[in-house]
C-alpha cells in the first residue's frame, strides 16, 4: 500500500505543476526509488532466457546490474540497449518480476559459419554480421568460409549445401573467388568450381553426375561447373580416367 500511494502522488504532482513538473518528478522519483527499496523491491536475481551458455556471461556483464539495486529505479530501456549491443544478441526484452527479479529474454543470433579473411577468423551470423565475443576455436563444427565477400554471401550458398548432406559432409571450406563466385574445397583436396550465377542449378547437375558415376566417392582433382553447358571433371594424376565434358542433358 505504501508503494501504490507514492506512485499516485508522483503522477498527481507531475500533472499539476506545469513546466516545473520534470524537476519535481525527478526529486519524487528518487524518493519512490528508495520507498520501493525500503519495501523490499531490490534486485536479488537475474533470469536470462533464450541465450546459450557461451553468450550468457557477456549478456550479464553488459547489463551492468548489481545486487540490491532498487528494482523499480532501473532504466529498463538502457539495460535493453546495453544488452542489444552484445554481438550474440539480435533482440532483447527486459522486464521486472516483483519483488526482486529482473527477467532478460533474448533472441540470439544464429551462428552460421567461421569466416576467415586477411589472416583473421571470426564467427558470423546468418546475416553476415560478426559476433565479436564468439571464439572461433569453439565453433569447429561450423562451416569455414574464406575470402573477401564470404561473410555477406555465405547465407546464400550454405542453405543450398545443407540440402545436400553428402556433399556437405565432405566439405573443408567455401572459398569466395573475386567476390563473384565460390570454390568448394573438399577434405580430400578436391576442388569444385561453381559459377557466379545460378549455383543451385550447378549443384543439381553435380548431384545427377554423382548418381550416375559416384564421382564424389571415387575422388577427383577438380570438377568445373562454371560452364552452364558442360561439366568438366579432371581426375587425379594417379587415375587413368580422361577428363570428361558431358553435356548438360546427359548429366
Amino acid at each position: 500500500m505504501i508503494a501504490a500511494g507514492v506512485l499516485t502522488v508522483t503522477l498527481g504532482v507531475t500533472l499539476a505543476t506545469g513546466g516545473r513538473g520534470q524537476l519535481i518528478a525527478d526529486g519524487v522519483a528518487s524518493g519512490v526509488d528508495h520507498s520501493f527499496g525500503d519495501a523490499g523491491f531490490r534486485l536479488a536475481a537475474v533470469q536470462v532466457k533464450g541465450a546459450s551458455r557461451l553468450a550468457t556471461p557477456n549478456i550479464l556483464s553488459a547489463a551492468g546490474l548489481h545486487k540490491d539495486q532498487p528494482l523499480m529505479g532501473l532504466d529498463l530501456a538502457a539495460v535493453k540497449g546495453r544488452i542489444e549491443a552484445v554481438g550474440w544478441v539480435k533482440e532483447a526484452q527486459v522486464s521486472r518480476v516483483l519483488p526482486d527479479t529482473l527477467l532478460i529474454s533474448v533472441q540470439e543470433r544464429r551462428q552460421l559459419a567461421v569466416w576467415q579473411h586477411k589472416g583473421r577468423s571470426v564467427v558470423i551470423d546468418d546475416e553476415g554480421k560478426t559476433i565479436p565475443e564468439a571464439d572461433p576455436a569453439r565453433f569447429s563444427g561450423l562451416p569455414l568460409v574464406v575470402g573477401e565477400g564470404g561473410d555477406t554471401h555465405a547465407g546464400e550458398i550454405l542453405p543450398l549445401l545443407a540440402q545436400r548432406p553428402q556433399l556437405m559432409s565432405r566439405l573443408e571450406a567455401l572459398v569466395r573467388v573475386d567476390d563473384r563466385r565460390w570454390d568448394l574445397r573438399l577434405k580430400d583436396g578436391a576442388l569444385i568450381q561453381l559459377p557466379s550465377i545460378d549455383e543451385e542449378r550447378a549443384l543439381g547437375r553435380l548431384e545427377r553426375l554423382e548418381q550416375r558415376t559416384r564421382v564424389l566417392a571415387l575422388g577427383f582433382e577438380r570438377i568445373d561447373l562454371r560452364n552452364p553447358d558442360t561439366v568438366a571433371v579432371r581426375p587425379r594424376a594417379s587415375q587413368t580416367l580422361a577428363p570428361t565434358t558431358p553435356p548438360v542433358d546427359g548429366v
